[in-house]
């Protein structure tokens, strides 16, 4: 019997091909919780596309709170900061932590995200608030860095094989702001 393994998903693009991998040695459930995805249209999109999945492929799957006021009050005054920086260190703190006390309240051998398949964030930023989680609540984390082995690129050919939605942004509005100058600077300079 496999142990059982909780995986905190923010979209089925970056889960895909975690989802394969972890399949191989654990008894998986996704848990989607992201309050810092905006708009709550991007949140939906982003939502059903993992549920419709999870589905398709017999994996459980458990929507967490979609609590948006409590992610912009506790991440106030991180506006500018950058991405890898103590925002995100926050908002890792927020999603990680829900996950891992679910991951305790329903006995879970283990627990692990996503995340870390973005070339986007700080692997051993995620790593370390997961770490710290664990100690917290007690269940082990599974460390990882999935982005290794061209686990990034992978997971983007899977995710244009099944016809995936991809995001330009992380999820919170400040990712896609900085992204929106990003593009903007872009178009200025041609």
């Amino acid at each position: 019997m496999k142990p059982k393994l909780l995986l905190h998903s923010c979209c089925a693009p970056c889960s895909i091909y975690v989802l394969r991998e972890l399949a191989k040695d654990y008894d998986l459930s996704i848990f989607f919780y992201d309050p810092n995805i905006h708009p709550h249209t991007e949140y939906i999109q982003r939502r059903d596309e993992m549920a419709n999945y999870a589905k398709k492929i017999g994996v459980s799957f458990e929507e967490g709170k979609y609590d948006s006021e409590d992610w912009f009050s506790k991440t106030k005054g991180l506006e500018n900061e950058p991405e890898k920086g103590k925002r995100c260190e926050v908002c890792f703190d927020i999603r990680l932590g829900e996950t891992a006390r679910k991951a305790k309240d329903e006995a879970y051998d283990a627990w692990t995200t996503v995340l870390s398949i973005s070339p986007h964030k700080d692997v051993s930023q995620i790593n370390c608030v997961g770490n710290k989680l664990a100690k917290q609540y007690g269940v082990k984390f599974l460390e990882s860095d999935w982005k290794k082995n061209d686990g990034f690129k992978i997971a983007s050919q899977m995710s244009k094989a099944e016809n995936f939605y991809r995001q330009d942004y992380c999820g919170c509005v400040y990712s896609k702001l900085a992204r929106e100058k990003v593009i903007q600077a872009r178009k200025n300079e041609n």
